[in-house]
C-alpha cells in the first residue's frame, strides 16, 4: 500500500490518477509507466516542467507512454486489487530516499522523476533515455529550479524548524500557558545557564510538578526582557525526540539528522537553547547494531560547550539512565523540582483560571480551586500537584459545559411524551376516531404549555448556574475514586467534634473503646501530637464478636467517606521471618520485586485510611519491627527504596490474646492484670510503648443486643429499598432476635447468623419464586415457632 501522507498534493494526485489509468486499460499491474503517463496528463507539476525545460516535445513522450501501456491489453481480472511492479516499487522507495536527500519533508514529483530515471531497467526510464533525459541534466535540472544550493544557514535552519518547536516564538504569539510561581527554579536554571562549563541544567522531578512549565517560563522572560543580557537574543527550542526518530529505518539516517541539529545549534553561535523534554529519551534512541545513540552524538558538543541543553526527567528515570552513563550525568546540572504547597498549587490554579474560564466560557470560583487543591491532595495520591488539581478543574469545567447543552431527564420526558401523543393523535384522526384524538390533543396541549414553562426555567436557571463550584469538583472526584462527594465536603471539625454520637449511629455499646479512640484522634487532628506520626495506633484487645473490627470499619466510614477505605491484613500470613518482604516488597533481585509492597502499596494508593493489622500476636517479631518504624516515625520505605507515609493513617491491630480472661471480665476483677501479663509476654516493651492507647473490648452487654439487631435490618431494609420492597419488622421479632441470637462465648456473630436463617433466606426464597414483587412489602414478626414473614 502506499502511504499518501508522505507526499506533497500534486505527487499524490499523480498517484491516486494512475489508478484512473489502470481501470482505463482494465490493467491490475501499476508499473512504472503508468506513473510517467499520469505526470504527463496532469501537466501541472514540477516533474513535467523540468521534462519541458529540457526536451519540450512532451506531447510525443506521452503518445509513446499511451501506445507502450497499450500493447499489455487488458489483464481480463478486476481492477479493485492493484499490484506494483517490483520497479514501480523501487521507484517510489528511491524517491523517498531523495527528499530526504534534498532535505524535503514530503516527496514532490521532481523526487518521484528523478528516482524512474535513476531505474535504468524500468520502461519508463527507457523512454524518457529516449528523449535524451538522463540523470546528470535531469538533476541538474532540478537543482536550478528549485534553487537548492542555498547558504548552509538556511539548511541549518530548515533542520531545526523540521525538529523542534521554537518555544520563545510561541510565548512572543502567547500559545503558552501562564507560570505562576516557580521564581527559585527559573532563577536556578538562568544561574546554570550562565556557568562557563557544565551549563546544561536537568530538571529532575515526579510528573505533573511543573518541570516543562519551567521552560516555558524561561521562554516567557527571554520574550519580556526579564533575563541577563547574555540570555535576551537567545531562542528556546524543544526537541521533538519522535519525529527526530520516525522514519529512520537505514542504519546512519537518525546519526545523520542528530548530526545536523547538533552542526545547526553549532552554527548560530550559542544563540540556541536546546530544550530535550523527558532527557532520559536520549539514551539509547536511535540506536541500532554498530550505530550510536542520541546520548553519545551529543556528549562531545555537550563537553565543548558548543550545544547548550536544558532537560528533563522524572527521579526514577533519572536514577535509571542518566546516572548510568556517568559521562552524560557530569555534563548536566540537576535541579529538583519538588511538589508545590497547597498554598503554592492554590495561586497555581488562581493564575490558570482566566485561561481555563476563556477556553470552557464559563466561571469557576475560587472556591473551587481550593476545594479541587484539597480533595487532590486528599484523595488523589498517585499523582502530584499542581497537574493533578489543573486536571479537576479542567474536567469539573468540562462537566459543566457539556451539562449546559444537555436538557435535564424531567424535559426529556416530557418531550418524548409530546412526540408519542403526536403519533397517536395522527393515528386516532387516520381511523376515523376523533373524539379520543381530540381528548388526546387537549392532554398534549396541556403537556406542551408545561413544557414551555419548565424549559424557560431551566434555561433562565442555566444562564445564572454555569460556574465550577466545590460541589462539582466533588462529584468529579467522586467519578474518578468512588468515593461518596458528600462525604469529601462535610465540615471535619464538625465529624471530630461529635465523633462518639457519629460512631454510636452504627456502632453499639463499647462506650469506653469509643471513647479512647475519639479522643486520640482529636488529639491528634487538633495539632497536638507529632503530624508525621499516624492518627492514632491502637491495640484492640477483646473476645470475638465484640466489634473490634466492626469500629475499624466504622472509623474508616465516618472520617474517609468510606468503608473501602481499610487496608485489611490478616497477619496470621506472616508469621515466618522471609514474609516481611510481602508486606514491604521484596528487594532488587528477589521474586517479587515489580510487585511492591501489600501494606506499603495499600498505603500509598490511599494514604487516607484505616489499617487493620487482624491478630497481629500471630505475627513474625520481625514484622513488629517494621511496624515500630511505623508508628514512631509515620513512615516506610519499601522495597524499591521509595518512601511511604503514614501520617494520614489509622493503624489499628487486633489481638486475641487472653480472649477468655477478657470474655469474664465483669465477673473477674483480675482480668485486666492477666490479660496485661500476657501482652507484656507476646511484645516488646518498645512495641508496647509506641501505641496511643490499648483499647480493651468489654463481652457485649445483652441490652445492647437489640441496638444490634436494629443495625443489621437496616442494611437489609436499604438492599430491599433498592428493588422497591418494603420491610416493616415489629418490636416482638426485634426481641425474639435479640434474645436468641445472642451467646457470650461469640459475641453479636450468632445474631448475624439467626437473621440470614430466619430471615434474608425466606425473603430471597420469596423474591426468586415472584411471590415477593416490586411495590409490596414484607411483615416480620413472631409466633409459637418463631420468626414468622407475611407479605401485604
Amino acid at each position: 500500500m502506499i502511504n499518501y501522507d508522505e507526499y506533497t498534493e500534486k505527487a499524490k494526485k499523480i498517484l491516486m490518477d494512475v489508478q484512473d489509468i489502470l481501470t482505463r486499460y482494465r490493467q491490475n499491474q501499476l508499473a512504472s509507466e503508468h506513473i510517467l503517463l499520469s505526470m504527463l496528463e496532469d501537466d501541472d507539476n514540477i516533474a513535467v516542467d523540468i521534462l519541458k525545460e529540457k526536451n519540450g516535445k512532451t506531447e510525443s513522450l506521452r503518445r509513446d507512454v499511451e501506445e507502450v501501456i497499450g500493447r499489455y491489453g487488458s489483464s481480463g481480472q478486476s481492477t479493485n486489487q492493484i499490484f506494483i511492479t517490483p520497479e514501480a516499487r523501487h521507484i517510489l522507495e528511491n524517491a523517498r530516499s531523495e527528499s530526504r536527500r534534498m532535505q524535503d519533508s514530503k516527496v514532490g514529483t521532481e523526487h518521484i522523476l528523478l528516482a524512474m530515471v535513476r531505474e535504468t531497467s524500468a520502461v519508463a526510464s527507457r523512454l524518457l533515455q529516449k528523449y535524451g533525459i538522463n540523470i546528470d541534466n535531469i538533476y541538474s535540472l532540478i537543482l536550478k529550479r528549485r534553487n537548492v544550493a542555498e547558504s548552509e544557514e538556511s539548511e541549518n535552519v530548515n533542520s531545526l524548524k523540521k525538529y523542534t518547536i521554537d518555544l520563545t516564538q510561541l510565548a512572543r504569539e502567547g500559545k503558552l500557558m501562564p507560570v505562576i510561581g516557580r521564581e527559585d527554579e527559573i532563577r536556578r536554571v538562568i544561574q546554570i545557564i550562565g556557568r562557563k562549563t557544565k551549563n546544561n541544567p536537568a530538571l529532575v522531578g515526579e510528573p505533573g510538578v511543573g518541570k516543562t512549565a519551567i521552560v516555558e517560563g524561561l521562554s516567557q522572560r527571554i520574550v519580556s526582557g526579564d533575563v541577563p543580557h547574555y540570555l535576551r537574543d537567545k531562542r528556546v527550542l524543544a526537541l521533538d525526540m519522535g519525529r527526530l526518530v520516525a522514519g529512520t529505518k537505514f542504519r546512519g539516517e537518525f546519526e545523520e539528522r542528530m548530526k545536523d541539529i547538533i552542526d545547526s545549534v553549532k552554527k548560530l553561535s550559542g544563540d540556541v537553547i536546546l530544550f530535550i523534554d523527558e532527557i532520559h529519551s536520549v539514551v539509547g534512541a536511535g540506536s541500532a547494531e554498530g550505530s550510536m545513540d542520541a546520548a553519545n552524538l551529543m556528549k562531545p558538543a555537550l563537553a565543548r560547550g558548543e550545544l547548550q541543553c536544558v532537560g528533563a526527567t522524572t527521579l526514577d528515570e533519572y536514577r535509571k539512565y542518566i546516572e548510568k552513563d556517568r559521562a552524560l550525568e557530569r555534563r548536566f546540572q540537576p535541579v529538583l523540582v519538588d511538589e508545590p504547597t497547597t498554598e503554592e498549587a492554590y495561586e497555581i490554579m488562581r493564575g490558570l483560571k482566566e485561561t481555563y474560564e476563556k477556553h470552557h466560557e464559563i466561571k469557576i470560583t475560587d472556591e473551587a480551586l481550593k476545594t479541587a487543591v484539597d480533595l487532590s491532595v486528599k484523595y488523589i495520591p498517585d499523582r502530584y500537584l499542581p497537574d493533578k488539581a489543573i486536571d479537576l478543574i479542567d474536567e469539573a469545567a468540562s462537566f459543566v459545559r457539556l451539562k449546559a447543552g444537555y436538557m435535564p431527564d424531567n424535559l426529556r420526558s416530557m418531550d418524548r411524551e409530546l412526540k408519542e401523543l403526536d403519533a397517536q393523535i395522527t393515528a386516532l384522526a387516520e381511523k376515523g376516531d376523533y373524539k379520543a384524538a381530540a381528548e388526546l390533543k387537549t392532554r398534549a396541549e396541556q403537556l406542551k404549555k408545561e413544557y414551555l414553562a419548565e424549559k424557560a426555567r431551566w434555561e433562565a436557571n442555566e444562564s445564572t448556574s454555569s460556574a465550577v463550584t466545590p460541589d462539582i469538583v466533588a462529584s468529579v472526584v467522586e467519578q474518578w475514586t468512588g468515593i461518596p462527594a458528600g462525604k469529601m465536603l462535610q465540615s471535619e471539625r464538625d465529624r471530630l467534634k461529635n465523633l462518639e454520637s457519629l460512631i454510636h449511629e452504627r456502632f453499639m455499646d463499647q462506650n469506653e473503646a469509643v471513647d479512647v479512640v475519639s479522643q486520640t484522634i482529636r488529639r491528634a487532628r487538633a495539632g497536638l501530637k507529632d503530624p508525621g506520626k499516624p492518627w492514632g495506633s491502637f491495640l484492640f484487645m477483646g473476645p470475638t464478636g465484640v466489634g473490634k473490627t466492626e469500629l475499624a470499619k466504622t472509623l474508616a466510614f465516618l472520617l474517609f467517606g468510606s468503608e473501602e477505605a481499610m487496608v485489611r491484613l490478616d497477619m496470621s500470613e506472616y508469621m515466618e521471618k522471609h514474609t516481611v518482604s510481602r508486606l514491604i516488597g521484596a528487594p532488587p533481585g528477589y521474586v517479587g520485586y515489580d510487585e511492591g509492597g501489600q501494606l506499603t502499596e495499600a498505603v500509598r494508593r490511599r494514604p487516607y485510611s484505616v489499617v487493620l493489622l487482624d491478630e497481629i500476636e500471630k505475627a513474625h517479631p520481625d514484622v513488629h519491627n517494621v511496624l515500630l518504624q511505623t508508628m514512631d516515625d509515620g513512615r516506610l520505605t519499601d522495597g524499591k527504596g521509595k518512601t511511604v507515609s503514614f501520617a494520614n493513617t489509622i493503624i489499628i491491630m487486633t489481638s486475641n490474646i487472653a480472649s477468655e480472661e477478657l470474655a469474664d471480665i465483669r465477673e473477674n476483677p483480675g482480668a485486666k492484670e492477666i490479660a496485661g501479663e500476657k501482652l507484656r509476654r507476646a511484645f516488646r516493651p518498645e512495641f508496647l510503648n509506641r501505641l496511643d492507647a490499648i483499647v480493651l473490648f468489654e463481652p457485649l452487654d445483652p441490652s445492647a443486643m437489640k441496638g444490634i439487631v436494629k443495625l443489621q435490618l437496616s442494611e437489609i431494609e436499604e438492599r430491599l429499598r433498592e428493588q422497591n420492597i418494603g420491610i416493616d419488622v415489629t418490636d416482638a421479632a426485634v426481641e425474639y432476635l435479640a434474645e436468641n441470637g445472642y451467646d457470650k462465648l461469640y459475641g453479636a456473630r450468632p445474631v448475624r447468623r439467626l437473621i440470614e436463617r430466619t430471615i434474608e433466606g425466606p425473603v430471597a426464597d420469596m423474591i426468586i419464586d415472584g411471590k415477593l414483587q416490586e411495590g409490596a412489602t414484607v411483615s416480620v414478626d413472631t409466633d409459637e415457632l418463631g420468626i414468622k414473614l407475611d407479605i401485604r
